[in-house]
Parts: structure tokens; C-alpha cells; sequence
């Protein structure tokens, strides 16, 4: 029996809190200021299974109420290109264990559940950024490091 599950409306408070653990580890950024004005637009994407937004979960073993896990992404539509005709893409962009849960294959065992659902989807690749910690997890997994040049626009 696996441990990860679909995140429910109810995870909501606890993915912000694991999304802010991840926040936390790779830049300093104010905290929890976010939370409120994010859990109302989070729960509603929660409750739509068959939208374009998942996140798998683990429940924390020694914490009842609280995850000790998550990954999350969204499935994209792209104009179509050579191999990749249906322009279906997945990215990843939360992954976060609790720091008092880590080495438990966790992260990796909910990242397995986010493939297999965007392989269910008919994404034909799949883009996440990584932390120098994580890359070996994606690594084992098969991603690879591409030279894209990403620049970003905050509006």
C-alpha cells in the first residue's frame, strides 16, 4: 500500500506551510504574509480532480493532522513541436519534506505519483528547477539539465 494520496481541500494550510519550508530553503522571503490571500484559490484547485493541478501527499507518521511531504504541478498547454505534437507538458514546482521527515524516500515516492499522472494526461515531458540538494533525486529519476534560458517578468 502506498503512503501518498491526492491532496484534498482539507491539506490546503499544510501544503502553504511545506511550500513555505521549500521558500525557506532556497531564498529568504518574507513568511507566512502570503497564506491567507493564497488558501481560498489552493482549496479550490484541491477540489477539482479532474483540473490541471495535483499534488500528491504523504501524511507526517509522528504528527497526525500534519504531511511530511508534497510535490505539486500543473499540466501546460504549448503549441505543439516536433516530438511533441500535442504540446501537453508537465512542470513541477513544489517539492518539500518536512525537515524532521526527510530520507524517507517520501519526496521521491509522491514525485513517482506526479509523473504517472501527468503520463496519464498525455504530457510528453515534463520541466521542474532544482535545487543543487534535489538534483540528484530528479537525476536518478532521469531529468536532465537543459540549457534553457528562463527569464522571468514580475507583474
Amino acid at each position: 500500500m502506498s503512503l501518498v494520496r491526492r491532496a484534498v481541500p482539507e491539506d490546503a494550510g499544510e501544503l502553504l506551510r511545506l511550500r513555505q519550508v521549500m521558500i525557506d530553503a532556497v531564498r529568504s522571503e518574507a513568511a507566512a504574509d502570503w497564506h491567507a490571500e493564497s488558501l481560498p484559490g489552493l482549496r479550490a484547485r484541491l477540489a477539482d480532480p479532474d483540473g490541471d493541478f495535483a499534488a500528491f501527499v504523504v501524511d507526517h507518521p509522528e504528527r497526525p493532522g500534519a504531511l511530511a511531504a508534497l510535490v505539486v504541478g500543473t499540466l501546460e498547454y504549448r503549441i505543439g513541436r516536433a516530438g511533441h505534437p500535442r504540446g501537453l507538458a508537465g512542470f513541477v514546482f513544489s517539492v518539500a519534506t518536512d525537515p524532521d521527515a526527510r530520507r524517507r524516500g517520501y519526496a521521491r515516492a509522491c514525485m513517482e505519483e506526479l509523473l504517472a499522472w501527468f503520463r496519464e494526461r498525455g504530457a510528453g515531458y515534463v520541466h521542474l528547477t532544482a535545487s543543487a540538494q534535489a538534483e540528484p533525486l530528479y537525476a536518478s529519476m532521469g531529468f536532465v539539465r537543459k540549457p534553457d534560458p528562463l527569464m522571468e517578468l514580475t507583474l
